[in-house]
């Protein structure tokens, strides 16, 4: 999940806007864990993954 769509229990704010120090430290907690696959939305690495399976299929087919 993205913390662009959060809100702040705090302040009633959206945590991206960081308007208190809660949405600060939440916000900034949530790009530490993002990591290299972190903005892509899960549809996307679904997607990814159904390619990558049908190209490892695909090689298994060709060296059989």
């Amino acid at each position: 999940m993205t913390f662009d769509r959060l809100v702040c229990a705090n302040c009633a704010a959206p945590v991206s806007e960081g308007r208190c120090p809660v949405c600060r430290a939440n916000r900034e907690r949530m790009q530490q864990q993002e990591g290299p696959f972190g903005g892509l939305s899960p549809a996307t690495l679904i997607g990814l993954l159904v390619v990558l399976i049908a190209a490892m299929a695909l090689l298994a087919h060709q060296s059989a």
